[in-house]
């Protein structure tokens, strides 16, 4: 394949046009929300100009609304290789992982362990808490090795035993970007007839995902992170999603998915996500969708390589920088969360906003645990700068420069 150029990446957010009276925004907030691809915007605006409507009716803007949630699950299907019936919508994953848990609570005794991790976002840690907690079940960490910031699974047989039922882990840190070997977990889970819970939310944005080949049996993501709108995403493994006894109204449907999205969609989010899945599409080449949206992926992974190896070499070498990032033998997405001695994080980003127009994130991001065990908090957290692939050489290179600045003015 001929490599993507970044103005040809760029050219779909709309967001990067800024007028030439008006400083651009420099967008390095990537892991908490992408900017959103044009073709989303107009897939949602299409969507809600032409007529909207509820599900189920005998006219052409409900039937064109049935035919619009069928298109997103296949859609979905195809950039997840999963089942279009495996694929359920909701408000956000963190609801999605809540109703889900509470759906599991008829499998789960006091008897029984429920294990998460130190590393992940909490929405993938409470919920599971929550259900534990209901059920008088242990819940059990996979502790976070505070030196790689990476998990310790020397010994996942003393955490995963023959008590667990549920294991809950992500496939990627928001933080500090650390891709975990979760087929070890899984092997391990299976090996005890747990089920496996994996937030995808941080991967699905930067890595191609086969929902097939990692075995887990729920898998959760957000358009939001991968140039969408604001739409939480679940996929669950047939064989479990058929078992669930999902909280319902009752008239509402008893199949797959739809018994887990309760009320109203928001179809003109689904819509937007088409749109993003679409872009992915377009950056790739192949004779079927899912051949182009791996390609697509590939793409966008090529180019996030050579920032983050920039980024990475720059952070690295200054002392006044502690940089949270594991070794270099270590997968890890184009994600960053240091510290300045003596600095507060919010100082830190309140200073590049208003110096240089970058959006750039500070606190503990919902990885309250590892912010704990990494005594972060007493510094607002930590920075992060997340890569998207509309971010460029340029961009980097002028963080680079705004950070050494701002070290010779506030650190002695």
């Amino acid at each position: 394949m001929k490599p993507l150029t970044v103005e040809q990446l760029r050219a779909a957010f709309q967001a990067l046009k800024q007028e030439s009276s008006v400083k651009p925004y420099i967008f390095f907030d990537g892991p908490g929300g992408t900017q959103m691809a044009q073709q989303a915007v107009d897939a949602m605006v299409g969507y809600i100009s032409q007529g909207m409507a509820n599900l189920h009716g005998a006219f052409p803007t409900s039937i064109k609304t049935d035919a619009l949630l069928e298109n997103g699950r296949k859609a979905v299907a195809d950039l997840l290789n999963c089942q279009p019936k495996e694929v359920a919508f909701g408000q956000n994953m963190t609801s999605l992982a809540f109703s889900i848990a509470r759906s599991m609570a008829p499998f789960i005794s006091a008897s029984d362990e429920i294990v998460v991790t130190e590393l992940d976002h909490r929405a993938n840690v409470d919920p599971w808490i929550t259900l534990a907690q209901d059920k008088g079940a242990t819940v059990r960490f996979i502790p976070v090795n505070p030196e790689t910031y990476t998990l310790e699974l020397e010994n996942l047989s003393e955490f995963i035993t023959e008590k667990t039922k549920l294991v809950a882990v992500g496939l990627s840190s928001n933080v500090t970007g650390t891709i975990t070997n979760i087929a070890k977990i899984i092997a391990r889970a299976k090996e005890v007839n747990a089920l496996v819970v994996v937030d995808a939310v941080h991967a699905v944005p930067h890595l191609t995902i086969d929902f097939r080949e990692l075995g887990c049996d729920v898998l959760l993501c957000s358009a939001y992170k991968f140039f969408g709108p604001h739409l939480g995403i679940a996929v669950i493994a047939e064989s479990l999603f058929e078992k669930l006894p999902v909280y319902k109204l009752a008239p509402a449907p008893q199949n797959i998915p739809d018994k887990l999205e309760t009320g109203t969609q928001n179809h003109e989010a689904i819509a937007g996500l088409i749109g993003a899945i679409t872009f992915i599409e377009s950056l790739g080449e192949g004779a079927t969708r899912p051949e182009r949206l791996k390609t697509g992926m590939e793409q966008i992974i090529t180019h996030e390589l050579e920032l983050t190896q920039r980024l990475e070499n720059s952070l690295s070498r200054l002392p006044q920088v502690r940089l949270y990032r594991a070794p270099a033998d270590t997968p890890k997405t184009p994600t960053f969360a240091f510290t300045l001695d003596q600095v507060n994080a919010r100082d830190v980003t309140t200073w590049f906003a208003q110096h240089y127009n970058m959006c750039i994130a500070d606190g503990h991001f919902y990885a309250s645990t590892l912010a704990d065990k990494l005594q972060v908090n007493h510094m607002g957290g930590w920075v992060r700068i997340g890569l998207a692939p509309y971010n460029t050489l340029e961009e980097v290179k002028l963080f680079e420069v705004g950070l050494q600045e701002f070290i010779k003015q506030h650190i002695k």
